[in-house]
């Protein structure tokens, strides 16, 4: 063994031992009921079993490997790692190449018709020569918490916590270890494929159903690639945008068709904050942006299944409208503290729920009536209840749209007369106005134009700063908001308009961090919470789009380009990014990131093809 082996050895050691890969280094794979992530090494280290918002089987991306992972990994030496998906799919691919043969192992969780089973597929396939391999199983319910009871049924492990079953099947002899540990060796020779099943179901059901796994891998492979091959969006970064709606898809809850922001909870928005939320619930202020870019790309139905959700989540007396919701529509998503999972490289504290659901936001309510706008504007059959809804909210909104909220970033500090807010309450009745005077629905449109120039008056009064010629983000303040970028494109304001140019230019002045776009100043008293966090990625994305609409494309084309390379190897991106550290942070895969190059890059590809239609007809 050379110097060169000898350190390649350590390294393997090494990566056997570290606590929390990079958040990069994950990849996901789905079903549309739950979504797990695999790191680069083999190691699926988040799980949460049936849904996306239960609890965790495999917590060590929060934690460590004793909070549950499933590792599956050669025993020697790694001379290079390589991964892919499997072209338009959710179906993961890792090869490893080792000095006795390479093997890739494949990766997805089976697309079903229901969640009373989930089975998560792992194949082992031998490329050449022969590996030895090594797999490690810890299984740990409640968030890493709940040590199973196992015992052996139908030839393999089979573990059952309260309400959670677990069984394994797969040719290789699997034994426990007094750590509490499933372990195995085996070899693969080229040509050989090893495979593993682990399918949960309720354990007091009895009707347990093994699906072979090459059939069961033919038929996933078959249904994501007729899936994207519905998309309709064509140009240079169709690579990207298919990738975006697959991630977007994967975090679909199906029976109801509710999108979460993210699979997961509590990683960082800075490395040892306290900015760690759970995003596995689905944002009202997703609405807009995620329907423009399915229906924008051909996806009609998912779009559909996406407005009944609102619809249905939103049901009820105004008042009580939330911001966000259960992937069902639930409504109480108390926040509470786990003290026994460490957090993400000690970020912490690990947290369940969002207690930013009881908040005051008023940008949602013009954010679900441009949504249901959006819908009649691309030809979505009507739904009798949208109008009506819109009406009640328009009437409500009335009568609240002066007070002070907590803003779209969900500031935990006193409520303030955030900007953002104030021209999404414009947006409400300014697309109300347009159903009656584009669609022909009824309602009193004199008096919400009224009211509209009332809103635009004490915005263009009290939120903008005539001497730095910029608007601010609550009135009366002198810092800047990302959600600025945003007025081009919502309406309030013309691209032209001299107050938009010289917003653009505040905030590439006052916020940018080495050239991506922060959402707001982070200093003591700015949100309530400690300062210190990355840059929003989709705020960087919003001002590649109004780069775009206010003629300096080429500067938006190399921006959203730049953007597109912080994304993992994978085309996968989270929250937020350190431009220091150059990695990405927050919770991953982030649905409001992926919705963001859906839809700039059809912006942008638009304003090409209109670019060079006048040019031939010149």
């Amino acid at each position: 063994m050379g110097p060169e082996d000898e350190g390649r050895v350590v390294d393997i050691a090494e990566n056997r031992l570290a606590m929390n890969a990079p958040i990069e280094d994950y990849g996901i794979i789905g079903n549309t009921y739950t979504a797990a992530l695999v790191s680069r090494g083999g190691s699926i280290d988040w799980l949460c079993l049936p849904r996306f918002d239960s609890e965790a089987v495999f917590a060590a991306l929060l934690g460590e490997p004793k909070h549950g992972r499933w590792l599956i990994e050669p025993a020697g030496p790694v001379a290079q790692r390589s991964r892919r998906y499997r072209g338009e799919t959710g179906i993961l691919e890792t090869q490893f190449e080792t000095a006795e043969g390479c093997v890739t192992v494949i990766d997805f969780v089976a697309l079903a018709e229901s969640e009373d089973q989930i089975d998560l597929i792992r194949l082992v396939c031998g490329d050449k020569g022969r590996v030895a391999m090594r797999t490690e199983l810890i299984m740990r319910f409640d968030y890493g918490r709940g040590i199973p009871w196992v015992r052996q049924h139908f030839g393999g492990p089979h573990a059952v916590a309260g309400p959670n079953a677990v069984q394994f099947i797969t040719p290789i002899e699997l034994r426990g270890t007094p750590e509490l540990t499933t372990i195995g060796e085996f070899t693969v020779a080229a040509g050989e494929t090893v495979p593993f099943t682990m399918s949960w179901y309720p354990s007091h059901y009895r009707g347990f159903r093994h699906r072979d796994p090459h059939e069961t891998l033919l038929a996933t492979e078959t249904q994501w690639l007729d899936w994207s091959n519905h998309c309709t969006l064509e140009g240079k970064w169709r690579d990207a945008i298919i990738r975006s709606l697959i991630t977007l898809r994967m975090l679909t809850y199906r029976p109801t068709g509710g999108i979460v922001a993210a699979p997961t909870t509590s990683l960082p928005e800075w490395i040892g904050s306290v900015r760690n939320w759970d995003y596995r619930y689905c944002w009202i202020r997703d609405a807009t942006l995620t329907l423009y870019a399915l229906l924008s790309s051909g996806y009609r139905g998912e779009a559909r299944a996406w407005r009944e959700w609102l619809l249905r989540a939103a049901a009820g007396h105004p008042s009580e409208m939330q911001i966000m919701y259960g992937l069902a529509g639930e409504r109480r998503l108390t926040e509470y503290e786990i003290p026994w999972l460490p957090g993400y490289e000690g970020s912490c504290p690990v947290r369940i729920g969002n207690a930013a659901h009881q908040q005051l936001q008023l940008d949602v309510y013009g954010e679900l009536t441009d949504a249901l706008y959006t819908c009649r504007r691309f030809g979505l059959e009507s739904n009798p209840y949208a109008w009506n809804l819109s009406l009640k909210l328009l009437e409500y909104l009335e009568t609240i749209w002066q007070q002070p909220d907590q803003g779209m970033w969900e500031s935990r500090c006193e409520p303030r007369h955030f900007t953002f807010s104030k021209i999404m309450t414009w947006v409400a009745f300014d697309r109300a106005i347009k159903g009656v005077e584009q669609f022909g629905l009824e309602g009193p449109a004199s008096h919400w134009k009224k009211l509209r120039s009332n809103i635009a008056a004490e915005i263009l009064d009290k939120a903008y700063d005539l001497k730095r010629n910029t608007f601010v983000q609550y009135y009366g303040a002198r810092d800047l908001d990302a959600s600025l970028l945003l007025i081009p494109q919502l309406g309030f304001l013309a691209p032209e308009d001299s107050r938009v140019h010289g917003t653009v230019a505040a905030i590439e002045r006052e916020l940018m961090q080495d050239g991506l776009v922060c959402r707001y100043p982070s200093r003591p008293g700015a949100d309530g919470l400690p300062p210190g966090e990355g840059v929003f990625l989709a705020c960087s994305f919003w001002m590649a789009n109004t780069l775009a609409r206010i003629g300096r494309r080429d500067e938006a084309v190399g921006l959203f380009e730049r953007l597109l390379g912080l994304r993992n190897d994978l085309g996968l991106l989270s929250e937020e990014y350190d431009p220091v550290a150059k990695r990405l942070l927050g919770n991953f895969p982030q649905a409001f990131s992926h919705t963001a190059i859906i839809n700039t890059a059809a912006h942008l590809a638009e304003l090409e093809t209109a670019s060079a239609a006048r040019g031939n007809h010149d």
